[in-house]
């Protein structure tokens, strides 16, 4: 399933567990690593600079590439290595389209060693223009990273754009023989009391559960056969990472946009707040180009 798997990297001096992480995938997927270093051409110090800036920066990059390599040597997965110059974000999403890579994996949060220049900003970025899944993992010190994944969170809000995400994480499960908690968040805390009236709380449920309902139906034919299904209301950023806390979740697979309208449930700032503080990884997938 993730056979092709990009690693974006910066300056890199010690191990990472999320490189670590996507060794573990990649063992299992029987797949291979490319290492990637985007030397920052948007930066004004390297056009005042002119070309000597953009070889020094290439040369940084074969460096950081060579390093992360070593630790993908010591974990015998297969791997490549390229150093392109661009603007981080849309080069590091043009990058994995153009390749037919399975996933983008990246930190979300700047620490040290190989994460300590690739900073959230440019993951959040490239969590927005990727058409290519990224699984993202912040670096915090109390996270653990584990693979494979027992306990999968798929939020939903029923829209046409989050089928695709759905469809990937009911994809996962079935390939990791994993639980499939599906979760459908009612936001009526932020509706205004006309928008309210429109609708009754019976609504809102009924809408809840039919979203649910239809994952779970997808899962039932793609032979996932443990779903949980998980109605909650509130709003959804922190409902969803409430949810991932008390129910051990190994993995949330969620869409980047969803519904619009009085029923919406996914926004891309909720991905986006997941992405940021989900103390595990999140694969993020891009609607398709003709919803």
């Amino acid at each position: 399933m993730y056979e092709r798997i990009l690693f974006p990297v910066d300056e890199t001096t010690e191990s990472s567990a999320i490189l670590h992480h996507a060794s573990e995938i990649a063992h299992w997927s029987d797949g291979m690593v490319q290492l990637l270093y985007v030397a920052n051409t948007a930066r004004d110090s390297v056009t005042l600079v002119d070309n000597e800036v953009v070889d020094a920066l290439e040369r940084q990059g074969e460096n950081t590439v060579a390093e992360a390599g070593k630790i993908l040597d010591t974990l015998g997965v297969e791997y490549g290595t390229d150093v392109v110059q661009g603007n981080p974000a849309p080069t590091i999403a043009e990058y994995a389209q153009k390749y037919s890579y399975d996933l983008v994996v990246m930190p979300t949060h700047a620490r040290h060693g190989i994460t300590r220049r690739l900073l959230g900003s440019v993951t959040e970025k490239v969590v927005r223009l990727s058409e290519v899944p990224v699984l993202t993992a912040r670096m915090v010190d109390d996270d653990e990273l584990s693979f494979p994944y027992d306990e999968i969170l798929v939020p939903t809000d029923g829209s046409q754009s989050a089928k695709p995400a759905a469809k990937h994480g009911l994809d996962l499960a079935a390939a990791l023989d994993a639980t499939v908690h599906v979760l459908s968040v009612v936001d009526d805390s932020s509706l205004g009391p006309d928008v309210r009236s429109m609708m009754s709380g019976d609504e809102y449920e009924q809408a809840a559960t039919d979203a649910i309902e239809s994952v779970a139906s997808d899962a039932r034919g793609l032979g996932v056969s443990n779903v949980v299904e998980h109605v909650e209301h509130g709003d959804p950023s922190d409902q969803i990472l409430t949810f991932v806390e008390e129910h051990d979740v190994d993995a949330v697979v969620m869409g980047t946009t969803g519904r619009s309208g009085v029923d919406r449930i996914l926004l891309g700032s909720v991905a986006e707040k997941t992405v940021r503080n989900a103390p595990v990884p999140v694969i993020t997938v891009a609607p398709d180009d003709d919803q």
